[in-house]
């Protein structure tokens, strides 16, 4: 028998793994590329000294709703990068070695670089034992040493060249669980877990962040699990619990239920925004470092990389390395499957009701465009709509106003189903281009902000913003003459 929760925690990982790696080497994959000059974006927790002159934090904060159920433990993991600097020296004929800019290799050619070591540290706790002042006896502290370790490089018949040299600066830190039980007529615990970079600094050390970065949590994200009991998403809770998952506060990152749809016992709590689920796409050949690319565009730039942009993508990092293997040896009908999938579709019927295609399509975020209804005569960006799809009236009714195309509205994302785009756009003015239609019936407003300086060239080409008629509000009078 296999452990349910491990299995669950392993599917959060594959995802998890995203984040913790986000950027680690971007493509080209060299050291020397402009890209990998600027790296460790998310998650970062730096020493408490340093925040103010990296404007970094050293804390992160994560809170989420449980229903304990039949589960009393919480099994927690928080997993990190710990950064070890990699320095190449070259071995001389008097038996000495000395450090060099490079080392150039048939098959490679080793360059210093930062690696990315992955930390974990477990948490296996009572809840009862994390409630009131017990909290606090149950911080779990780790100290990381400092440590320096060699590696030796040698040539096809085994002698020897070189070696690389890897250091590791201390690291300290404490996972600081608590739960408080909320008042209310359902039994609710509110887990905080906070992570805090506890790393002390040398006197007098530059507090620059490359510096920094030698002594700090990087990809930080959490790992929170519960058998038997029940998570409650943050981004769509039930309605009883609105106010309480209100109530949480999170800092730095984001809780969403991980595991596959339906299971409610693991959350990942990661540094970049997800959804509830998070699955890695099943057309992925593997990781590619790079979420700023598309899978297939990231291929085909690295299988076009010359003899001598390999060896140096080879010789940057182990994972650079995998990469570069992975796309020489990729099949074509794997980089087919890169150009695209259709996950579900849904049959549109003439009365706009749905019939059954089967499977469920990925939901269309707000500020995101639906796949709009394409017919002959008319661009892919058109809103008129195909004669042959779903009917869709031209205007709608919104808190007893009609709004159609030409209206002004006020954006008003919600927090379910938004993006980080809509924080941005929470409270603009927008003009209505049209009322639109998606494959699984649903009405759409397409929108042009107001005061967007591409607004013009947006209209021209059709790239819109895309609401639901509840995410919006008609602009009353007094709002139309203030503009």
């Amino acid at each position: 028998m296999g452990n349910p929760l491990e299995d669950r925690f392993e599917r959060a990982r594959a995802v998890a793994d995203a984040v913790l790696f986000e950027g680690y080497v971007l493509y080209p994959y060299r050291a020397s590329a402009a890209k990998n000059q600027l790296r460790w974006q998310f998650g970062v927790l730096v020493p408490p000294a340093w925040t103010a002159a990296t404007g970094e934090h050293s804390v992160q904060r994560t809170e989420c709703l449980l229903e304990p159920r039949k589960g009393d433990r919480l099994h927690a993991e928080l997993r990190f990068l710990h950064v070890r600097r990699r320095t190449v020296e070259r071995l001389g004929a008097d038996g000495g070695y000395t450090e060099v800019p490079e080392l150039d290799l048939p098959d490679r050619v080793l360059v210093p670089w930062d690696e990315g070591h992955e930390e974990r540290v477990l948490i296996h706790e009572s809840l009862d034992e994390l409630t009131g002042d017990q909290a606090a006896v149950h911080a779990v502290r780790f100290d990381l040493p400092d440590s320096v370790e060699y590696e030796p490089v040698t040539d096809a018949e085994g002698r020897t060249l070189g070696r690389l040299v890897r250091r590791r600066k201390r690291l300290t830190g404490e996972l600081r669980p608590r739960v408080e039980e909320l008042p209310g007529p359902y039994r609710v615990l509110r887990l905080t877990v906070g992570v805090h970079n506890t790393t002390p600094v040398p006197e007098h050390t530059a507090a620059d962040r490359e510096t920094a970065l030698a002594r700090s949590l990087i990809g930080t994200h959490l790992l929170l699990g519960v058998p038997g009991g029940r998570f409650l998403s943050l981004t769509d809770p039930p309605e009883w619990a609105r106010p309480a998952a209100a109530s949480c506060r999170n800092e730095r990152t984001w809780p969403v239920l991980a595991g596959p749809p339906g299971a409610d016992d693991v959350v990942l709590s990661s540094p970049i925004i997800l959804e509830d689920h998070p699955a890695v796409a099943e057309e992925s050949p593997g990781p590619l470092y790079d979420a700023t690319e598309i899978d297939e565009i990231l291929s085909l730039r690295t299988a076009a990389l010359t003899d001598r942009e390999k060896r140096e993508a080879r010789g940057t990092d182990a994972r650079a390395a995998d990469v570069i293997d992975l796309v020489d040896a990729m099949p074509g009908a794997v980089r087919e499957r890169l150009h695209g999938a259709i996950r579900g579709l849904r049959e549109i019927t003439g009365d706009g009701t749905e019939g059954g295609t089967g499977g469920e399509p990925l939901p269309a975020a707000p500020g995101t465009g639906p796949v709009l209804p394409q017919g002959p005569g008319h661009p892919w960006w058109d809103p008129v709509q195909d004669a042959e799809a779903a009917e869709v009236p031209d205007v709608v009714v919104i808190d007893g106003e009609t709004v159609g195309a030409g209206s002004r509205v006020r954006l008003t994302p919600g927090a379910r189903r938004s993006d980080a785009q809509d924080a941005f756009l929470r409270g603009r003015h927008a003009t209505v281009e049209a009322v639109v239609g998606d494959l699984d019936g649903e009405t759409h407003l397409a929108v042009v902000v107001d005061d967007d300086p591409g607004g013009d060239v947006r209209r021209a080409q059709g790239r819109f913003l895309y609401f639901r008629p509840d995410e919006v509000a008609p602009l009353g009078e007094r709002e139309e003459e203030a503009t």
